[in-house]
C-alpha cells in the first residue's frame, strides 16, 4: 500500500473483468451488489433501473442506496437509503443530498467519481473514516454503481456503504464528519481508455495541486514528480504491476 501526500491510499485503476478477481471490497454487502450489478448489466455499461430485483440482494439491502439527479441537476440525493446507513447517521436520509454527507474538502473528489460513473460509466469504490459526535472513529466502504433509468446514466446511481466493524455505539452516537481514506475507479470492459496489461493508479490531490477542470481535464501533469493525466482534479498515475 502507498500513501500521499494528502494521506489518502493510491489505489489501482482496473477494468471490470479484472475487477471481478479482486479481493480488495472488505464487506460482503459491497461484493454482493458488485456482483449481482455486474451480471445484471451483462455487456451493457450499466443495467437498467427497472431490471433490479431487490430479493437478489436480500442480504445488501440494509447497506443499499439510490441515488437521483435533484431537480435542477445540479447534486444527487437519495432516492432510498438501507437502514444500516441510515442508523450510521441515526438519521432518514430520503430527499437529502448525497454530497452533504462529506466533509467540504473532500466534496470535489466525490462530485469527480460521480461524474466518472453518471457520464463515463465507471464503477467507484470509495474508503472513508467517518466520526461520531464523540469523536469516536469508524471506517466505512462505499461503492457506486451506473444504473439506467429510461436508457439514460445521468439521473441513477446505485450504492452500499456499510461500516467494516459495528461498535457498542453504532446507531446510537451518529457519523457527524467523513473523510476519504481510499479510492478506486474500475472501467467498463467496454471503456474506450486501453488498460489491458498495466494497472493505474489514483489520488486525490492536495488542496495546492489541483487546478481548474476546464484548463485541465484529460491533461497531463506532474504529481510529486511523476508522470499523470488528470481526471477533474483527481491525478491518475501510471503506476505498472506492484
Amino acid at each position: 500500500m502507498q500513501i500521499n501526500k494528502s494521506g489518502v491510499e493510491f489505489l489501482t485503476e482496473i477494468t471490470a473483468n479484472q475487477w471481478g478477481e479482486n479481493k480488495t471490497m472488505q464487506k460482503l454487502s459491497t461484493r454482493t451488489l458488485y456482483n449481482y450489478w455486474n451480471n445484471l448489466r451483462g455487456t451493457r455499461s450499466a443495467p437498467e433501473r427497472r431490471d433490479v430485483d431487490p430479493t437478489k440482494i436480500r442480504h445488501a439491502l440494509a447497506n443499499t442506496f439510490i441515488l437521483e439527479a435533484d431537480k435542477l441537476g445540479t447534486g444527487f440525493n437519495f432516492r432510498l437509503a438501507g437502514s444500516h446507513i441510515c442508523s450510521a447517521y441515526n438519521r432518514e436520509l430520503k430527499t437529502r443530498p448525497f454530497l452533504d454527507l462529506w466533509r467540504r474538502k473532500d466534496r470535489d473528489a466525490i462530485e469527480t467519481l460521480i461524474k466518472a460513473v453518471t457520464d463515463d460509466h465507471a464503477a467507484a469504490l470509495v474508503t472513508f473514516t467517518g466520526t461520531s459526535q464523540h469523536n469516536h472513529p469508524l471506517t466505512f466502504e462505499s461503492i457506486l454503481l451506473p444504473l439506467r433509468h429510461n436508457g439514460a446514466t445521468n439521473t441513477r446511481i446505485i450504492g452500499a456503504i456499510t461500516a467494516i466493524d459495528e461498535p457498542y455505539w453504532f446507531g446510537t452516537h451518529p457519523i457527524m464528519d467523513q473523510k476519504i481514506t481510499g479510492l478506486r475507479l474500475i472501467w467498463p470492459d467496454d471503456h474506450p481508455t486501453d488498460l489491458s496489461g498495466r494497472d493505474m493508479q489514483a489520488e486525490v490531490a492536495p488542496e495546492n495541486d489541483l487546478v481548474d477542470l476546464k484548463e485541465n481535464y484529460g491533461g497531463s501533469v506532474s504529481v510529486f514528480g511523476r508522470s499523470a493525466r488528470r481526471y477533474a482534479h483527481l491525478a491518475v498515475i501510471d503506476g505498472g504491476k506492484q
